[in-house]
């Protein structure tokens, strides 16, 4: 029997990639045979550390991915898929309502990034038991330049203070709740003023609505996100050493 406290992964595949230049979903796109939404569902449903998993698709494809890819695949502990919403937070939102009532953390992962190792979903998930809140990340290899409208550089931002963002973003799910809520009064009284919020991934939720400070930890370099064509190609190169 298992004797830890209960964790969810959400598995974002909502998107559509436009910058792709296909036709076909990113997540839906052929890597080393198989769609890439495969690779982050099965090395999700492997670990002990994961009670289940909750994929957030596009309107219209839940069956097709229930078809075609869990009982195809035979992918185990999807407890359910769900339709995401317009925006990004609203589909990570429709995940995190379906989660069980006795799951007490939530990872959430993009299933455009294929190559999440194992070791690394288990480093982050001994720091969220620990912190509460805590993102997958890389340092910067680039000096990066901040620049005004007319990209006239403005500023030359610390490389050692700047990490780029990965996935999964982990949190105590009380804590990602409760920033959610926050945040959806902040944009009623955004509306109300003719102001836009402006949310580009789950920890900034947490880091402007929550309580809890968010922990970076350092992930690997080939867990790259599937957003270009070339990636593609990437990915199968990097798939040869992870």
């Amino acid at each position: 029997m298992k004797n830890h406290t209960k964790t969810a992964a959400i598995i974002l595949a909502a998107g559509k990639g436009t910058r792709m230049q296909s036709r076909t979903p990113k997540q839906y796109l052929t890597l080393e045979n198989k769609p890439v939404l495969f690779y982050s569902l099965e090395t999700f449903s492997k670990l002990d550390i994961i009670d289940e998993i909750i994929l957030v698709v596009s309107e219209g494809e839940t069956d097709y991915c229930r078809e075609q890819i869990i009982e195809l695949y035979g992918i185990e502990k999807v407890k359910t898929i769900t339709e995401g919403g317009a925006e990004r937070y609203l589909s990570v939102w429709n995940g995190i309502k379906q989660v069980s009532p006795d799951v007490e953390y939530v990872m959430i992962h993009d299933s455009a990034r294929p190559l999440i190792a194992s070791q690394t979903i288990k480093e982050a998930h001994k720091v969220l038991i620990n912190k509460g809140a805590c993102v997958v990340g890389v340092p910067v290899k680039d000096t990066i330049k901040q620049v005004d409208e007319n990209l006239t550089v403005t500023e030359t931002l610390p490389r050692n203070t700047l990490w780029a963002a990965q996935t999964p973003q982990c949190f105590r799910k009380e804590v990602i709740a409760f920033a959610y809520n926050n945040m959806y009064k902040a944009i009623e009284e955004a509306r109300k003023s003719g102001e836009e919020v402006l949310i580009t991934d789950d920890a900034m939720i947490v880091e402007a609505y929550g309580d809890v400070r968010v922990c970076m930890i350092q992930g690997e370099y080939t867990n790259i996100k599937i957003t270009t064509p070339e990636d593609i190609e990437l990915a199968k190169l990097y798939m040869k050493y992870v």
